[in-house]
């Protein structure tokens, strides 16, 4: 079966970086689009970050454009999500996620459980 497994989070102070990964098992990698989602306590899940199979194409919500970067090692079966400048606001459970079709902030077929991320001093 489909597994995505997040790995990377915690606590970290505003300005910090963290780099979130995303391994993924059970599907041919590098034929699935990814994305990155996260979902703070009492919000709905929100779009961070998408990359296509390629690795050519991405899309970022205009939140953390500029100071994260998506990319992924299809040779490793893992994505990642490079975060700088990080502010409370970024606190959240970050969830990677795979789609067979490339609808960069939506149709996601698998979800991993998430990893928290704690921006804080």
């Amino acid at each position: 079966q489909v597994q995505l497994i997040e790995s990377g989070g915690g606590l970290v102070q505003p300005g910090g970086s963290l780099r979130l990964s995303c391994a993924a098992s059970g599907l041919t990698f590098s034929r699935y689009s990814m994305g990155w989602f996260r979902q703070a306590p009492g919000k709905e899940r929100e779009f961070v970050a998408s990359i296509s199979w390629s690795g050519r194409s991405t899309d970022y919500a205009d939140s953390v454009k500029g100071r994260f970067t998506i990319s992924r090692d299809n040779a490793k079966n893992t994505m990642y999500l490079q975060m700088d400048s990080l502010k409370p606001e970024d606190t959240a459970v970050y969830y990677c996620a795979a789609q067979r079709n490339y609808t960069p902030r939506r149709g996601y077929d698998y979800w991993g459980q998430g990893t928290q991320v704690t921006v804080s001093s």
